[in-house]
């Protein structure tokens, strides 16, 4: 029986940075889907992956994903991308986020993030204090899609992967949940999550 839901951040509770992402590149003259495709090589050791593993710093991350992008025909500073993660909360997660204590589950945050000096904005820190614990990848020195980052969640949660939800945008980091007995959801909007997450659970998220 589930009783915990697992949310990933951007591109669930958010709307996805990969919008921000194709805005950026029209207004470079960028070709469509460049930078999804520099985050794609090397998944597991690229600058992205270092970062969000706290494994470089954010000055360090600046060049060596500059570097890439450059070996790529298209230099762009790790910097510039930084700015575009956090996209605007979608107001219908939110309202899910406040339904499903009252109905009883856990609510948690899986998120691969970085390290940040800046200041959160306050409907995004409105957003993460409404779960019971956010697990950061910058924290936690593992990273989505690592089966380790999820069994690490599972052992503080205290539960079993059958007792867990997870939502989030990309596949790549649904397939090792899945593997390990949690259900996994695939977000591809607002609605369809939703509608998605009310049939795994039997319930109606409706405030």
């Amino acid at each position: 029986m589930i009783s915990c839901v697992m949310f990933d951040f951007g591109g669930v509770v958010i709307e996805s940075p990969f919008i921000a992402f194709a805005k950026f590149e029209r207004e470079r003259g960028l070709p469509s889907g460049f930078l999804r495709s520099v985050n794609a090589s090397n998944p597991d050791g690229n600058a992205w992956a270092q970062l969000e593993r706290s494994d470089v710093t954010i000055d360090e991350f600046d060049q060596l994903f500059a570097d890439e992008t450059e070996m790529l025909g298209h230099r762009v500073g790790g910097g510039e991308v930084l700015k575009l993660l956090y996209g605007d909360v979608r107001p219908g997660m939110r309202r899910v986020l406040n339904v499903l204590p009252e109905l009883g589950y856990r609510i948690v945050c899986l998120t691969n993030n970085v390290v940040s000096d800046g200041e959160i904005r306050a409907d995004v820190a409105d957003a993460m204090s409404c779960f019971e614990k956010v697990y950061e990848s910058s924290a936690m020195g593992s990273r989505k899609p690592e089966p380790e980052f999820f069994q690490a969640v599972l052992d503080d949660l205290k539960i079993n992967p059958a007792e867990a939800v997870f939502l989030d945008d990309l596949g790549i980091n649904l397939k090792p949940a899945r593997a390990m007995g949690i259900t996994t959801i695939k977000v591809t909007g607002e609605d369809q999550a939703i509608a998605d997450l009310e049939a795994v659970l039997g319930e109606s998220l409706s405030s």
